[in-house]
């Protein structure tokens, strides 16, 4: 089966692994946003579609049998773009969803739909942790009475304020490294994105023993397909 996955997340690198494997024709697009990703077996495109009609075109004329979204859960416009591609070449679709993280027993979350509205909910004089990523850094950075330690894995392309801070990492992040973090910067507040799995989960564990307050970003909704949860499912949806 040749197989197109829109990928960039550890699930996508798994399932194409897998795939190919198993003698199946793999390719696995990538947004080209990180430098030195860590590369799937199988064919690699790099960069955008061209929007909904360009992905369309694409899965025609590759001779794509089966398209999969395993991009991360707040992706956005591609996955949106995947629903309305898929029906309109009549390739079917499989979401790969990793499980949404739940708050800790004990522990209150404040849920907000979008980023704007996140830097709104900070109170004055509030030291956070940003780790929502580089869209709409701006809707936080706009808060120049609150401190923010943004993480990131790749430099922004914006200059940060003075009453902001770059921290360059990649996952995963222990507890006990988390828990450093925040005590050492007096971290009052954490914003992130409900993004599920193990490798950034610590966080939550550290915020939760600290007392920090958690802001998350709700997930988005894509749009119907066939959603899975984990690799072994993705494979069977695809009836392999």
């Amino acid at each position: 089966m040749k197989i197109l996955i829109l990928g960039g997340t550890t699930e996508a690198r798994e399932l194409a692994n897998r795939l190919v494997a198993d003698g199946h024709d793999v390719i696995t697009s990538l947004a080209g946003r990180t430098r030195d990703p860590k590369l799937p077996q199988g064919g690699i495109r790099m960069g955008r579609f061209g929007g909904i009609p360009g992905l369309a075109a694409y899965l025609n004329a590759a001779g794509i049998e089966a398209l999969v979204d395993a991009t991360h859960p707040y992706a956005g416009q591609i996955s949106v773009n995947a629903v309305a591609a898929a029906e309109a070449s009549g390739v079917p679709l499989v979401r790969v969803m990793r499980p949404g993280w739940e708050p800790l027993p004990g522990q209150r979350w404040t849920i907000v739909d979008t980023l704007a509205e996140a830097a709104l909910s900070l109170p004055t004089g509030a030291e956070v942790l940003l780790t929502t990523g580089h869209s709409g850094l701006g809707h936080f950075l706009e808060r120049d009475d609150c401190h923010f330690i943004v993480r990131l894995i790749e430099p922004p392309e914006m200059e940060l304020p003075s009453h902001a801070e770059l921290l360059l990492s990649r996952p995963p992040y222990g507890v006990d490294g988390e828990i450093e973090l925040m005590q050492r910067r007096s971290v009052t507040h954490l914003v992130t994105k409900n993004s599920g799995g193990g490798q950034t989960v610590g966080k939550l564990e550290a915020a939760h023993k600290l007392g920090v307050t958690v802001i998350m970003i709700g997930r988005p909704h894509y749009g119907p397909a066939l959603e899975v949860a984990s690799v072994d499912a993705a494979v069977d949806a695809l009836g392999l």
